[in-house]
């Protein structure tokens, strides 16, 4: 009887360590999250659930890095950036392509995160997108605006929770074929076709401005190294939870329409075509969570755009400054705007793919060599163990990055 109560108190005390890696988690499962894994799953089954697994791997080992340095050193990555090089023109092209691929791709990034809730609630409701869409960008600029990350926290871990309830559940209700999915999980296989549904599932989890994000955040919760026992608490419990999210998503497609012949689109459509499997409330169940996914996404990525400029430029990084205000504003305008008017802007969707393209292996390779400086850490630095791993996930972040710049120039 004691040792369960034990177990229930080390629960529980776990669970109050949820915070800064949940923003984190609220920020990649956004609607192109929700949108790829139900196309992996409708397209595939239970095949690319692998991908999903390492996915989630390489953002916890990186993520673990990001919040070590802000919670030992006290800055943020933008700021170890712009300190790291002595040398003037090595010193200001790091912080013109932090401000470019972060500030800019933000930007670009806040308005597919908009508009593909919006898209997908309407494509559930019937009420039009550019409706849907600025209430999600007003929602997002409300909280923003409070200037109190603990709220902003709390909202956003109650997002993460009630995805994470509407999603797995969803899964669950479902009967999908376990034995399956476990093979899914452990033995990797990359079906005929299927070669950039993997890449974006892993796209779209490891994300480069998360890793700014986080180092920052971290900052608010914890303010010395006694905190990084209960950050990576934090971070184990958080992202495999979004990985959750993500892999039931996969696996309610599977179970609905692997091998039917439906074809899905979007997150919409399968919300939709749900309702004949689980009844008249399974659109609005999925249409929760998919609105959960958009304006947590739409919180996210501004927030992100300020830390990283704010760092990059040596400015206050304090949701009441002025000049960080105006940076998550300029983001989150540019999201309001298009989503109201139903346009994307390409131009800059496209520059965001090139910057982040080259950006995620330069910050990955970036931050395993600043976590090896012991000048900055002390006796905090990367173990052997750490860089072996972080290692292999750098050079499946140059994969990723080669093909997003491929892809721009056309060539794949």
């Amino acid at each position: 009887m004691e040792q369960t109560t034990r177990k229930k108190k080390g629960f529980v005390e776990k669970l109050k360590t949820i915070g800064p890696a949940a923003i984190v988690t609220a920020a990649f499962i956004g609607p192109g999250t929700v949108t790829t894994s139900s196309l992996a799953g409708a397209n595939f089954g239970y095949a690319l659930i692998w991908a999903m697994v390492f996915s989630i791997f390489a953002t916890i080992v990186l993520q673990e890095m990001s919040a070590r340095l802000g919670i030992v050193s006290r800055m943020g990555l933008g700021e170890a950036l712009r300190e790291q090089f002595e040398n003037p023109i090595a010193k200001y092209t790091s912080i013109i392509l932090v401000i470019s691929a972060i500030g800019i791709g933000c930007a670009a990034y806040e308005t597919g995160n908009i508009l593909g809730g919006a898209l997908g609630l309407e494509a559930i409701t019937g009420i039009p997108m550019n409706v849907w869409g600025p209430l999600m960008g007003i929602g997002a600029f409300l909280l923003l605006y409070t200037g109190s990350y603990k709220i902003v926290e709390k909202v956003l871990v109650g997002l993460v929770v009630l995805m994470s309830l509407t999603f797995i559940t969803t899964a669950v209700i479902i009967s999908p074929n376990w034995g399956a999915i476990i093979k899914g999980m452990f033995i990797p296989s990359i079906p005929k076709g299927s070669v950039f549904i993997v890449m974006a599932l892993v796209g779209t989890t490891v994300v480069p401005y998360n890793l700014f994000l986080h180092a920052s955040a971290v900052q608010e919760r914890w303010k010395d190294a006694s905190g990084l026992k209960e950050s990576r608490s934090d971070i184990l419990v958080s992202i495999i939870l979004g990985g959750l999210i993500s892999i039931s998503i996969i696996i309610t497609a599977s179970a609905a329409f692997f091998g039917t012949g439906l074809a899905i689109k979007s997150a919409g459509d399968m919300a939709k075509q749900l309702e004949p499997l689980l009844g008249r409330w399974a659109k609005y169940f999925f249409a929760f969570g998919l609105f959960s996914a958009g304006l947590s996404s739409s919180i996210t990525a501004p927030l992100a755009a300020a830390y990283a400029t704010a760092g990059a430029l040596g400015w206050k990084r304090d949701l009441k400054d002025k000049k960080f205000k105006t940076i998550w504003m300029i983001v989150l305008a540019v999201g309001i705007v298009f989503s109201g008017i139903g346009l994307k802007p390409i131009s800059a969707i496209i520059f965001a793919q090139a910057a982040n393209g080259i950006l995620l292996p330069i910050v990955a390779i970036f931050l395993l060599y600043v976590m090896n400086n012991k000048q900055r850490l002390g006796q905090y630095v990367n173990r052997g163990i750490t860089n072996v791993l972080g290692g292999i996930v750098v050079l499946v972040a140059i994969g990723l990055g080669l093909r997003s710049i491929l892809k721009v120039l056309g060539i794949m």
